[in-house]
């Protein structure tokens, strides 16, 4: 039998530090990973897409979520969407310290987009998750 070996390091390879740091501030902010490894397209187009889900889901009166919010039910029910919207990075930290979307508001709850912005809240901590894994792999050249 023959093994076949994909190869580890290709043009762009970074060292694993530094493809860390990448990482890191691919998940800090948004598109920050791409542009660091001047890929402007997918900067442009996968931090674009991060950014514009998590502000249409906070305009669509999404709710973020975090161990403090109860919403009536177990705290540990909180914990997997909350990872979902901690994958939005910066902007979920912004607004975890301003207390921006956290309320437990009857009002925004009634709106009828309300659950659309939790949906767009949620999709942009798990896109910008994959966006972290696209740049760190990319970084380490198993990616072109």
């Amino acid at each position: 039998m023959v093994k076949v070996e994909r190869a580890v390091s290709g043009p762009a390879a970074q060292p694993a530090g530094v493809a860390w740091l990448i990482a890191i501030g691919a998940w800090f902010v948004p598109g920050v990973g791409h542009l660091w490894l001047k890929r402007w397209g997918r900067a442009l187009l996968m931090g674009g897409a991060v950014w514009a889900s998590f502000l249409v889901g906070l305009a669509m009166g999404g709710h973020m979520f975090s161990l403090s919010t109860g919403q009536g039910s177990s705290p540990l029910l909180q914990i997997p969407p909350m990872i979902a919207n901690m994958g939005s990075g910066l902007p979920y930290l912004f607004c975890l310290l301003f207390g921006i979307g956290f309320s437990d508001n009857p009002e925004q709850a009634a709106r009828a987009t309300y659950e659309y912005g939790n949906t767009f809240l949620l999709i942009a901590g798990l896109l910008n998750y994959l966006t972290v894994l696209d740049a760190f792999d990319i970084a380490v050249g198993r990616k072109p």
